[in-house]
């Protein structure tokens, strides 16, 4: 049992944290695992047997890219949420200027997320991109030109989400500077250190 506080996700009761340790490698969101994969290796397969599936390049082609759409919005509204703790956005002040906005749960409630569910998200927003990729290389190396539009629509679709939740998890370019000169300083730094002293 735990309630909502304004810092984040708090057991009630004096709960024992080892019971909440061990329910955080269990899956806890199963329904939104599924779909977050469901969308993602169902366009997968289908461009790789559409073939056997059916005859109808169109009825492949809407197949797929309905497929790709329907991940791209469960993915960005829906198991990002859920599954990490993150959100991406696109906002339109009233300039009419766009801005990014990018979002990832308070340090206090990072521990709501479960390993599993984590786990199954990365996996699933990082691997389906190359598969994509290398649809793109193998359609043009084919020269199978008709399947091209489908298979740049994976890619920018699923490269969409890959970039808007790396860029929640690891914050802006900015930071993401500081955080590699921060790890170069440190290894030139422990180097200097560590270096024996001669004559």
């Amino acid at each position: 049992m735990s309630r909502q506080d304004s810092l984040g996700e708090v057991p009630l009761f004096h709960e024992d944290e080892n019971a909440f340790s061990e329910n955080k490698s269990k899956i806890k969101h199963p329904l939104a695992c599924f779909f977050h994969l469901f969308f993602r290796t169902s366009a997968i397969l289908i461009y790789l047997f559409c073939e056997f599936l059916s005859r109808s390049f169109i009825a492949n082609m809407v197949t797929i890219v309905l497929l790709l759409s329907c991940d791209f919005w469960t993915v960005k509204n829906v198991t990002g949420r859920l599954l990490v703790g993150l959100r991406w956005w696109n906002q339109v002040n009233e300039d009419g200027h766009s801005h990014w906005m990018f979002e990832s749960r308070s340090g206090t409630s990072k521990n709501v997320v479960s390993n599993s569910d984590s786990r199954i998200f990365w996996i699933g927003l990082i691997v389906c991109p190359l598969f994509w990729a290398f649809f793109v290389f193998s359609s043009l190396f084919s020269f199978n030109i008709k399947w091209l539009a489908v298979v740049i629509m994976g890619v920018v679709l699923q490269w969409a989400n890959l970039y808007g939740y790396v860029r929640c998890k690891v914050g802006g370019a900015t930071k993401l500077k500081n955080m590699a000169t921060n790890y170069f300083g440190l290894k030139l730094f422990t180097k200097v250190v560590d270096k024996p002293e001669g004559p």
